[in-house]
C-alpha cells in the first residue's frame, strides 16, 4: 500500500537558513568515543544522509543531535542551540521506537503522542491538533490499520505508525534513524516522497542508513565507520574508493 504525500495541511514555509551545524564534534557513550571530528552542515531544506554499517557512529550522531546523547567535544547547535533545547521544533525517529505492546494502544493513538510536545501536561487536543494527527496517518497510509492494536501489528506497519507519530510534530527538523526499515519497495519510495515533501517546505532532514540509494536526492552525505570516511555530495562522497573503505564493496555501475 503506498503512502498519501498530500502536504495541504502542513504548515507555513520554514524560513530558517541554517538548521544544524557540528565543527570538530566527538560523538560517544559515556567515555567511549565512537566518532571524532565531526564537521557539517545542514541548511533548512536540505538532506543529510548518514551512510554505514552497524555500529559505525550513524545513530550515535543521531541521538547526540536529538539532545539524547552529550556531545564528547567539539560543537554542535540545532536550530541555533543546544541540542534538545527545542522539542517542539526537532522530531526524532529512533531505529528501535519503544511502544508499550502491554497496552491496548491503537496505531493512531501511537500517532497522537507525537503531539505531547505541543500540548504540554495540561493543554486539552485542539482541533489543531486532530488535523495534524489525521494528516501524518493519511501521508503514511496508517489510516489502514489505524484503529487495530499496535502489538497486531507487521514490523512495516508499525515503521509507519511511528515516522507518523514524527509527522505530526510538523518539526522544522526531522531526524530518522533507519526509517525504511522493514519496508517493501513502494514503502521505500514513499518514504523517499514524504522526505521530499517536508524538505519543499523548508525542513531539515538528517537520514541515517545503510542503503546506498538512500542517497540519491541527498544534498550531502557522510560516510561513517567508526569515523568520517567521506562527507560532501553524493557524487563524490559515494565514489567506489569510498565505499570500498566503508562497506569493503564498490556500488554497482
Amino acid at each position: 500500500m503506498n503512502f498519501r504525500t498530500n502536504t495541504s495541511t502542513l504548515t507555513d514555509m520554514i524560513t530558517t537558513a541554517n538548521a544544524i551545524t557540528a565543527t570538530r564534534l566527538q560523538v560517544g557513550h559515556g567515555l567511549h568515543s565512537v566518532v571524532h571530528d565531526i564537521d557539517l552542515e545542514v541548511q533548512s531544506g536540505g538532506l543529510l544522509v548518514l551512510i554505514g554499517t552497524n555500529g559505525s557512529g550513524k545513530s550515535t550522531l543521531l541521538k547526540t543531535l536529538a539532545g539524547l546523547l552529550p556531545a564528547l567535544s567539539g560543537s554542535v547547535s540545532v536550530l541555533g542551540e543546544v541540542p534538545g533545547a527545542l522539542p517542539k521544533r526537532v522530531a526524532y525517529l529512533p531505529q528501535h521506537p519503544v511502544s508499550s505492546h502491554t497496552l491496548p494502544l491503537r496505531a493512531r493513538d501511537v500517532v497522537a503522542m507525537g503531539r505531547y510536545a505541543h500540548l504540554g501536561l495540561f493543554r486539552r487536543e485542539s482541533d489543531t491538533d486532530r488535523r495534524a494527527v489525521s494528516d501524518a496517518i493519511t501521508r503514511t497510509g496508517t489510516i489502514d490499520f489505524a484503529d487495530q492494536p499496535l502489538r497486531n501489528l507487521s514490523g512495516g506497519q508499525q515503521q509507519r505508525t511511528h515516522l507518523a507519530q514524527v509527522l505530526t510534530r510538523h518539526a522544522e527538523v526531522l531526524l530518522l534513524d533507519e526509517p525504511t526499515a522493514g519496508l517493501d519497495l513502494n514503502g521505500k519510495q514513499s518514504v523517499a516522497d514524504i522526505i521530499a515533501a517536508e524538505r519543499s517546505r523548508g525542513v531539515a532532514v538528517v537520514l541515517a542508513t545503510h542503503d546506498l540509494q538512500d542517497a540519491v536526492a541527498a544534498t550531502s552525505v557522510m560516510l561513517l565507520a567508526q569515523r568520517v570516511v567521506a562527507y560532501g555530495p553524493p557524487d563524490h562522497a559515494l565514489s567506489d574508493d569510498n565505499i570500498r573503505e566503508c562497506f569493503g564493496f564498490t556500488q554497482p555501475h
